[in-house]
């Protein structure tokens, strides 16, 4: 597993009412990250480890520092305890930037790039954009953001300023639930109908050059990829990444587990850097949960299965997931599970991590 870095916090800077960027000094030599990749902090709160993964917000062609985002969730001891507590001049411990959910650029290439947002979804899309309209000067990038109200648009000043700088090739659609007296955008949320109207508005390039990314709350991913599905989008143009669980299958899906593995504990192989572990892992039990019970140094982040920090191939037998929304469905059929919400359902499980 990569090594975890201490940055310090060079700037803390309130973007919203409930959320903030936090800007660090980039360790020296630091290897070059993607932009739609996110960091994964750890910090000590109310005594306890806690591991969060917050996507990056700044573009490695655009900003000298790097910068996530983090939104107050209510409950959340993370995104609490760095909304309140945290001071420039502060240390963080956190590992190196990872994540599939990317833009590489080719200057010569003349693209578009149509990005769906809600609430703090916007971070990752925040970086694609300035990244792509730096980057590729022939290329277009539009953006259809949805928000509960004009004051929790984060993001709003640099948004208006990529506007500015870029109005031939950077377009911007608002959408908001409770809007202004005087607003006359868009208002609700991004339904389908919102989304094929909207995707008349913008450049229309050929569907080769066309590349869909959306982040954001379940419901509103699921209405833009039924409109792109409906508009016969190929599968390999469209990229999402959620912050958000499912949650209201997790107890059905955790009784399928239970039930499907009718020989109780299963021994499920390992490969990490090399070197092979044996681990016990209960019916109710995550594999992660029991490589770490057994000092195995995984790696993991939010614990949820959607950053896929944890990410692992499945060799042989067979893995039941309580959550798939962070992993495509090339990467299902290849065969990769998320070791945080995996359970071996068979005997002779072995994953391969890395």
């Amino acid at each position: 597993m990569s090594s975890s870095l201490k940055l310090t916090v060079k700037k803390v800077i309130r973007e919203t009412s409930d959320a903030i960027s936090i800007h660090f000094d980039p360790p020296p030599q630091a290897a070059p990250y993607l932009s739609g990749q996110f960091l994964t902090l750890i910090s000590s709160v109310n005594g306890k480890s806690v591991r969060r993964a917050y996507s990056l917000c700044s573009s490695p062609v655009t900003d000298a520092d790097w910068a996530v985002a983090v939104k107050r969730v209510e409950g959340g001891l993370m995104s609490n305890f760095l909304n309140e507590q945290l001071k420039e001049g502060a240390q963080i411990e956190l590992l190196p930037p990872m994540g599939n959910f990317v833009v590489k650029t080719e200057p010569s290439k003349s693209r578009h790039f149509v990005l769906f947002g809600g609430g703090s979804g916007i971070t990752p899309l925040y970086s694609i954009a300035k990244t792509v309209l730096k980057s590729e000067p022939g290329s277009f990038v539009s953006l259809i953001y949805g928000n509960r109200d004009s004051d929790s648009i984060i993001f709003k000043t640099g948004l208006d300023q990529l506007g500015q700088e870029y109005k031939d090739r950077f377009a911007l659609i608002h959408v908001l639930e409770k809007p202004p007296g005087d607003w006359s955008g868009l208002t609700g949320y991004i339904t389908v109908e919102v989304v094929k109207n909207s995707l008349r508005l913008f450049p229309q390039l050929p569907i080769t050059d066309t590349f869909y990314y959306m982040c954001g709350p379940l419901p509103m991913m699921d209405s833009v990829r039924q409109s792109l599905d409906l508009l016969g989008i190929p599968a390999a143009h469209i990229f999402r990444e959620s912050f958000f669980s499912d949650q209201s299958k997790s107890a059905d899906e955790k009784a399928v587990v239970v039930n499907s593995n009718k020989q109780g504990i299963q021994t499920v192989t390992i490969l990490l850097e090399g070197k092979e572990y044996k681990v016990e892992v209960a019916p109710e039990e995550s594999i992660l949960q029991a490589a770490l019970d057994d000092d195995i140094d995984m790696p993991y982040s939010c614990q949820s299965g959607l950053c896929t920090a944890c990410r692992g191939k499945c060799l042989s037998g067979s893995v039941h997931l309580d959550e798939r929304e962070g992993l495509s469905d090339s990467e299902l059929k290849e065969g990769y599970v998320l070791t945080c919400v995996g359970h071996p359902i068979t005997p002779g499980v072995i994953i391969e991590i890395g």
